[in-house]
């Protein structure tokens, strides 16, 4: 039995009882770490394919130890320009044993129960939208106030326009202030 899991933004072939180095993972060594991502489980030919990631599936980890990879150089040259830069880089890993994998676990059970909850949100909505006509009544001053507001966030163009609808005189030549205190 093999699996496809996704373990620090890789993609990895893992068996049971595996040792493999990934990138630097959050967990002290000797910790248990579960990874949930599981694009593939092969189960002795009976192949299950996520899409992207299996529901229900894991895959069990424990870490071994943290440590370095091998230095790599990288050498940067220009010729005929006296440019040279020489950089090294050794990549922080973690040592980890594969333990178990699981092919289903007690999340398809937790799902239902979130559904449950969407079902019932819907009717306070409702509820919500029957109040709303209501808390729309303001005084007159009010609406000037937000009337006001929106001119304010409203384009010259689009003053200009309104102002054409409503017959103010000399909209045209109006800057953006003036064309405000016009419409009010």
């Amino acid at each position: 039995m093999y699996a496809i899991v996704d373990i620090a933004g890789q993609q990895f072939k893992v068996v049971k009882d595996q040792k493999l180095y990934v990138h630097r993972l959050d967990a002290d060594a000797g910790n248990k770490v579960q990874f949930d991502r599981v694009l593939l489980i092969d189960d002795n030919g009976k192949v299950n394919i996520g899409a992207p990631a299996i529901s229900g599936a894991a895959v069990s980890a424990t870490v071994l130890e943290h440590l370095k990879g091998d230095k790599v150089i990288v050498f940067k040259k220009k010729r005929r320009k006296g440019f040279q830069k020489k950089n090294g880089h050794r990549q922080s890993l973690t040592e980890i044993q594969i333990t178990d994998i699981v092919a289903s676990g007690a999340k398809p059970a937790a799902k239902p129960e979130k559904k449950a909850e969407t079902a019932e949100k819907p009717a306070p909505k409702s509820e919500a939208k029957k109040e709303a006509p209501v808390k729309e009544e303001a005084p007159k001053a009010a609406a000037k106030k937000e009337e006001s507001k929106d001119l304010s966030s409203m384009t010259v163009a689009e003053l200009k326009e309104m102002a054409k609808e409503k017959g103010v005189s000399g909209y045209s030549s109006m800057k953006k202030a003036e064309l405000i205190d016009a419409l009010k």
